[in-house]
């Protein structure tokens, strides 16, 4: 915007410099032009007087040089033949004849152009036997054109300093319009990363000042709907304790057994799940993102854990569960419990979507700069993949609070990655995890790049199955 007025502004002075400066300068050529020619007319009026009284060669010649332009060898004078006696030409002459004939026979002063010299003015008289002589008087083009190049480096330099004070001004004008509309960006900027102090300082333009003044009530209005926000989830949360509570001491005349150790495990963890909750929300920071550097988890080891919690349940119900892939060390930049939060959400979704004994898998490939996780079941799959990724779309069935994929979908973006659905080898839903290893965007604009891997994922699942 500011180069845009700078722009403007040069064009339009430029414009008007041209407009007035040139005509002015052909003016300034005109004058002097007349100038030269209104002087040499002068002074060929000073022979006149002398030509009406005689035509004496040797009167004329000393009438010639007594004057300024005959002493500079500018004058000369072409007299008639009268009667019997022969033309006088009196001086140094430089137009044509032709040229002087012509001035004779029309009886008005004209020009004659002296080659490479300049021009000759040739000023008619008359005598006093009525013939008409001719008065020629040399201007030379230094005379006609003098002063005309100082004028024309006066206008130049005149309209230079027009336009560079105009774009001057204009800078200035664009940078008090631009920078509050900067500062503006900048703070939605910083808004939009998360920095919730970020405003904007009232100034500038009166239309500024208004959206500056507009952004800065409704990063307050942000603030004061994330503080409730936060404050309801973790009432929300805190009210969750009583039901644990007596879970947690019902457990206790459980007994003993494996089935007792898992429930009362769970029940613990439900707890500690709940107390994050309250203490991230308290604490006014995202529940995911991206670890330090050299933190983490290794994905084998939380799948396999989370598998030996629900295998049980799995069992219980006659579903066969393969798992794959997790006989080795994979280190992925996720911390822990948001990893097993997200196994957990996929998990639950197939035990609550399916029918019991439709069979499932989970399997964990090591793709270089990626760590991919699929979820495959055997159930009646999704009818529309892009809807069930929407937050909080439940797709009106029971038991379902739309929030499940999307807590699987931010542990992935955090990463760089992201999540897919899609048909399964088994029949039913593939839930497909990428997970960044360096934290870069994986593939290239629309997926293309993990589009091309998660083929090759289904043809090595393929030869697995």
């Amino acid at each position: 915007m500011r180069w845009a007025l700078v722009k403007v502004c040069l064009a339009v002075t430029a414009m008007v410099v041209v407009a007035f400066a040139v005509p002015l300068g052909l003016v300034v050529q005109e004058m002097a032009s007349d100038r030269a020619f209104s002087n040499a007319e002068r002074q060929a009026a000073t022979i006149g007087p002398t030509l009406s009284i005689t035509t004496d060669p040797v009167q004329l010649q000393k009438a010639v040089e007594s004057t300024q332009m005959g002493a500079a060898r500018r004058m000369a004078v072409h007299v008639p033949a009268m009667g019997d006696s022969a033309p006088v030409e009196i001086g140094q002459g430089r137009a044509g004849a032709h040229a002087v004939g012509e001035t004779r026979r029309i009886g008005r002063a004209t020009t004659a152009s002296v080659a490479g010299r300049g021009s000759a003015l040739l000023q008619p008289t008359a005598l006093g036997s009525g013939d008409i002589a001719v008065v020629e008087i040399f201007v030379p083009e230094s005379e006609v054109s003098n002063g005309v190049a100082t004028a024309w480096v006066v206008l130049a330099g005149v309209g230079l300093a027009l336009i560079v004070g105009s774009v001057g001004v204009a800078d200035r004008l664009g940078a008090r319009l631009v920078r509050p509309a900067e500062r503006l960006a900048d703070a939605a900027h910083q808004l939009g990363e998360g920095r919730l102090g970020a405003r904007v300082p009232e100034v500038g333009p009166k239309e500024l000042r208004s959206a500056a003044v507009a952004f800065n009530a409704m990063a307050d209005q942000v603030v004061g709907l994330l503080a409730n926000e936060r404050e309801l989830a973790a009432d929300l949360s805190h009210r969750l304790r009583t039901p644990l509570t007596v879970l947690r001491l019902n457990t206790a005349s459980l007994g003993d057994g494996a089935a007792a150790e898992q429930t009362r495990a769970a029940v613990e963890q439900l707890e500690r799940e709940v107390d994050t909750i309250i203490r991230t929300a308290r604490e006014q920071r995202p529940a995911t993102g991206l670890v330090g550097a050299g933190a983490g988890c290794d994905a084998s080891e939380v799948i396999r854990d989370r598998m030996d919690f629900w295998s049980a349940l799995a069992e219980d119900e006659g579903r066969e569960v393969r798992l794959a892939g997790v006989d080795r060390t994979v280190r992925i930049p996720v911390a822990r419990p948001e990893l097993a939060a997200a196994l957990d959400a996929m998990l639950g979704n197939v035990f609550r979507h399916t029918r019991e004994g439709t069979p499932f898998s989970v399997d964990v490939h090591d793709a270089g700069d990626a760590v991919i996780v699929l979820v495959s079941d055997a159930g009646p799959g999704i009818a529309d993949p892009e809807a069930a990724l929407r937050r909080g779309n439940d797709g009106e069935r029971d038991g379902s609070t739309g929030l499940g994929l999307d807590i699987v979908r931010r542990v992935a973006e955090s990463t760089g990655g992201d999540v897919r659905l899609g048909r399964s080898v088994l029949g039913g839903t593939e839930v497909r995890v990428w997970i960044g290893l360096d934290g870069r965007t994986l593939g290239g604009p629309g997926g293309g790049g993990r589009a091309g891997r998660g083929r090759r994922g289904n043809r090595r699942n393929r030869g697995r199955a």
